[in-house]
């Protein structure tokens, strides 16, 4: 099915329609205040673990169904759905062989129409995962372009001749390791997969391709979604020529990130896709855009931006230089880790921007083994780091099982994990020459699988995520570490979750307000405040596990609105302890 003009019409008018019922307003009462998507909280759901309905040992659509009231429990607004279309899964779900079409492993397009409207119906809206850079070889324009140099869609991917001897047009690198560029016989030609050989690149040059994805856009519109968030989309544009890069590998090969991320003209490409996509339509949007410096935001997000939001990565790779390279760690600081914070935060602020706030996503390790001290306490430190993320301006993106206080998995063999990535980065740690205890190091801190592991539902075997076989290991914390033991608990992780949602809606400061920093050089505490005209909240948050000293004068005659720890005076925090205070 393809969309017209039309389309995009009953699509707006599909969410003016959902924005009533959600009693979130458009229009100009919207411009007025804030659009719902900076008061509501965000959370990821990867759907091949959420909860499985049927027994398969993968979760579906259906199984998202059932948990919607969970979701509302956390006062979720707005739910993104990792790929369920259509895939070969080489990448669980990011090589879409076709965008119009709902995976079978997940459930049927019915399911999907019927998780929009249910969702609906408790305040949440479905957001879709838009796989725009590539698509899997699998996809039939792939198989059509490829078929000869010839056909309609001979241009619709990045096609490169061999150089004399044979070889690939360049020196790139794939994210995920090896050649850039995969070779086929019946073009005599290379294409280019920013990512696996299974994911060729689509070639956004073509107005034909983006006026395709457009209309991929527009028929997830008319199925009433609310907005999209855009992968990887900071390489769809590549340089002219495609140069060779400065080797930083042992086999002479260079990144691609370094060589394609953010080329010059692809805002322009971007601003028409906003233009078709975006206007009039009771939505956001949110680009995955690594590497886009603080500077450059306001032509990302904001009034004249392309986005609503964008996903920055700098706080999340302050300790990984070379991303490939996960043995190749640097130490970092605190007032260095919270620079990334303000200087995203003042900027956006300063331009009428937004962002949206995150410490964890499919592809990061869990914040509370990434981010605190080894000896952090487990708990505690997950309700600090939900303080920070919960209180931050901008739209909190809460990855399924961090409000549960998720740690990594540190498997004991490379055999044990999933994702390919995870496989590949080990593979490429021991060709640089590093040893298997090394590489294995590693994984243990930045597998993308950590961040993949089923739902923890209950203490019943596999968590309650399955009454089969789960097709990755539950984690053996789950005993302890589930949704049902967490709710019945009012002092755990969950509850502080539910209770900083609760927080953030009844005062307007933490949703509303501008931003400034405290005590940027504190080494210890991460403190800011957060101020409207009518109140100011003062928030600090001890990252430490040793007490950590601050002047008491900074909460005089403020009201200590929340705190993770019981009361215990002024002037000192407790290790890895949260406070808000209110000055009105």
């Amino acid at each position: 099915m393809k969309m017209n003009r039309k389309s995009v019409l009953r699509a707006a008018a599909l969410g003016m329609s959902l924005s009533l019922a959600l009693g979130t307003g458009s229009g100009l009462a919207e411009q007025e205040t804030s659009p719902w998507w900076k008061k509501t909280v965000a959370y990821e759901i990867y759907v091949k673990s959420f909860k499985d309905s049927n027994g398969d040992g993968i979760g579906d659509l259906r199984g998202i169904l059932s948990e919607l009231d969970y979701l509302q429990e956390m006062n979720v607004g707005a739910v993104w759905l990792t790929p369920c279309y259509a895939s070969p899964q080489a990448d669980n779900g990011y090589d879409v062989a076709d965008y119009y079409a709902i995976d079978p492993v997940y459930g049927t397009m019915e399911d999907m129409e019927e998780l929009i409207g249910e969702a609906a119906k408790r305040g949440i809206r479905i957001v879709m995962d838009l796989v725009f850079n590539h698509t899997s070889r699998e996809n039939a324009w792939f198989l059509e372009s490829k078929a000869s140099r010839d056909g309609e869609k001979s241009d619709w991917y990045i096609w490169a001749d061999p150089r004399e001897d044979g070889s690939a047009p360049n020196n790139w690198r794939s994210i995920f390791g090896g050649s850039a560029w995969e070779y086929v016989e019946s073009r005599g030609q290379y294409y280019l997969h920013t990512f696996l050989p299974e994911q060729p690149d689509l070639n956004w040059e073509n107005p034909e391709v983006r006026a395709a994805l457009t209309d991929v856009a527009r028929f997830w519109l008319d199925k009433g979604v609310g907005g999209f968030r855009m992968d990887a989309v900071t390489y769809i544009k590549k340089p002219a020529g495609f140069p060779d890069g400065v080797p930083d590998a042992k086999d002479g090969t260079a990144g691609i990130h370094g060589m394609t991320a953010n080329t010059e003209g692809i805002l322009d490409f971007l601003r028409e896709f906003k233009a078709n996509v975006r206007e009039n339509a009771d939505i956001f949007t949110v680009g995955e855009a690594n590497g886009v410096p603080a500077e450059d935001l306001p032509l990302w997000v904001g009034p004249d931006g392309v986005f609503d939001m964008i996903f920055e990565f700098g706080h999340v790779l302050v300790d990984l230089p070379d991303e490939m390279n996960w043995c190749n760690v640097r130490p970092w600081t605190l007032p260095e880790w919270k620079a990334f914070f303000s200087k995203s935060q003042e900027t956006t602020g300063s331009t009428g921007g937004w962002v949206p706030v995150f410490l964890e996503n499919h592809d990061q390790p869990r914040s509370v083994s990434h981010f605190l001290p080894q000896d952090a306490d487990r708990v505690l430190g997950a309700k600090a780091l939900a303080v920070l993320l919960m209180t931050l301006r901008g739209t909190p993106f809460i990855m399924q099982g961090e409000e549960l206080g998720f740690v990594n998995v540190a498997w004991e063999s490379i055999d044990a994990y999933n994702d390919v990535s995870t496989k590949n980065h080990y593979a490429f740690a021991l060709g640089e020459g590093y040893s298997a205890e090394e590489a294995l190091k590693g994984v243990h801190r930045f597998a993308r699988d950590s961040a993949r592991t089923p739902m923890q539902w209950d203490d019943s075997p596999q968590a309650g995520f399955t009454s089969g076989t789960p097709w990755m290991p539950v984690y053996d914390d789950f005993k302890v570490y589930n949704a049902k033991s967490e709710a019945a608990d009012g002092n755990s992780v969950l509850n502080t979750y539910r209770a900083l949602a609760r927080l953030r809606q009844e005062h307007e400061e933490l949703t509303e307000g501008s931003y400034l920093e405290q005590m940027h050089d504190h080494g210890q505490i991460f403190a800011f405040e957060r101020e409207t005209q009518e109140a100011k909240a003062l928030v600090l948050i001890n990252l430490s596990t040793a007490p950590a000293a601050y002047d008491a004068s900074m909460t005089e005659g403020a009201e200590r609105i929340f705190g993770t720890l019981p009361e215990s005076g002024q002037g000192v925090l407790q290790p890895l302890e949260a406070v808000v205070y209110e000055f009105r």
